[in-house]
């Protein structure tokens, strides 16, 4: 199972993890969600909810759905696919939520596809390792807002490339995210000149990893990326720490965690290079010398959103993951508006409110930022369209409802933090 997603990462029937949880109104439009609040993902569960809490109090304090109030009902995954899909079911039949989203695991997301279809439901899919969308369906509508594996591996391989390596490998986890992404790294690496090495995969949640660590620098790569979840990943660093540190790595992005970093040996990772989705938007960012010169990205959005949110919950910062968190609300709200003003309903299919989405988000509308919740609900509800410059992206979509992104951020670890670098242009076809 892979869950919950870089970071810098209830019981049954609970309404929510977040302890100012309001009670629920009785016209409210009623958001689903599924996170991990307990079991071994519990770090990020919160987090997330209260992005999205935070993005409804927003689009309520803005005037909500025409008066209406939205309504966020949060379900407890307990990190464990069985319990999950128990849970997604009880949102999707018993809660009757027309708008899900999450879940954070792509296991979970996965299995639901064919309810989400027959339910014709909203599915936003914020997660950085959300599946990829459908390509041709006529119910349900789902959108996905992080970049895919596919670009995040194509970031990896550029990287590579910029750092002079020649030959490199991979050790991964089996699961469909982290498989994707050195699937894509090794991929475009070959494309860019490089040589791929035997790589190593391995299953997530064993009690040791020697045999694959020593399996994987084996093969002699220049660098060795680990692509794999937090939990795992610091048992195989403190294993390959102990035996000396055969070898060089690669970091994925779900590895840019404070919950790595407190479960490995101090300084065991420092100089390493990964890269993880950019928080700049594309308007804070210029390339100098085309696609392949250097970028420069400033991070005032982010910082802006940071700012916000520490102020709310009590000086916590956001996950970088709960920045997608809290525009997947707000996209949401802004089609049901939108769609209000224009056809003086809502839509009753999930896939028609996708097309409205994405038709709001081209790039000729005029934007309108989470700074300035009022005015774009005020402009929404007066029948014009506005694209979304949100808390993680300036949102544009493709034809199936894959936010496009141009830059990932490179980072590296110094003891127990993480340094930016400078951002790395994607400039792969986009394919999902």
């Amino acid at each position: 199972m892979g869950i919950g997603l870089l970071v810098g990462l209830a019981s049954l029937g609970s309404a929510s993890c977040a302890p100012t949880a309001p009670a629920r109104p009785e016209d409210a439009v009623v958001l689903g969600a599924l996170l991990p609040f307990s079991g071994s993902e519990s770090a990020i569960g919160r987090n997330l909810e209260q992005a999205m809490l935070l993005a409804v109090e927003d689009v309520n304090a803005a005037g909500g759905l025409d008066g209406r109030p939205f309504y966020l009902r949060s379900r407890d995954s307990h990190s464990s696919p069985e319990r999950g899909l128990e849970q997604l079911f009880e949102l999707l039949y018993t809660d009757q939520v027309a708008y899900l989203i999450g879940p954070e695991e792509n296991e979970l997301a996965r299995k639901i596809a064919q309810d989400v279809t027959a339910l014709d439901v909203f599915h936003m899919l914020p997660g950085y390792a959300a599946p990829t969308v459908a390509r041709s369906e006529t119910k349900g509508g789902r959108m996905r807002l992080a970049p895919s594996a596919f670009h995040v591996g194509c970031a990896l391989a550029k990287l590579a490339v910029s750092e002079h390596i020649d030959t490199v490998n991979s050790l991964t986890a089996r699961d469909d995210y982290n498989v994707g992404v050195s699937s894509a790294f090794s991929t475009r690496f070959t494309v860019l000149g490089g040589t791929i090495l035997p790589s190593v995969t391995f299953t997530s949640g064993e009690q040791t990893y020697t045999t694959q660590i020593k399996a994987a620098f084996g093969s002699r790569a220049e660098r060795t990326l680990l692509a794999a979840y937090p939990a795992t990943a610091s048992t195989i660093v403190t294993e390959w720490t102990v035996s000396g540190r055969p070898g060089t790595w690669l970091l994925g992005p779900a590895l840019r965690t404070e919950v790595l970093l407190a479960n490995i040996p101090t300084g065991a990772l420092d100089g390493f290079l990964g890269v993880s989705p950019s928080l700049s938007l594309r308007s804070e960012c210029h390339v100098a010398g085309g696609a392949q010169g250097t970028v420069d990205c400033t991070t005032g959005n982010a910082a802006a959103f940071i700012a916000r949110f520490s102020r709310r919950w009590d000086g916590e910062a956001p996950l970088p993951a709960a920045h997608f968190y809290y525009d997947g609300v707000v996209l949401l709200a802004m089609g049901l508006v939108y769609a209000q003003a224009t056809s003086g309903t809502i839509p009753s299919s999930g896939f028609e409110l996708q097309k409205i989405v994405r038709e709001l988000n081209r790039p000729g509308h005029d934007a309108a930022s989470w700074r300035d919740m009022k005015g774009a609900m005020a402009r929404l509800r007066a029948g014009i369209p506005l694209r979304y410059v949100g808390a993680a992206a300036e949102y544009e979509f493709d034809d199936y409802g894959a936010s496009r992104h141009h830059f990932m951020q490179r980072w590296t670890i110094d003891g127990d933090g993480f340094v930016d670098l400078a951002p790395v242009a994607v400039d792969c076809p986009f394919r999902q």
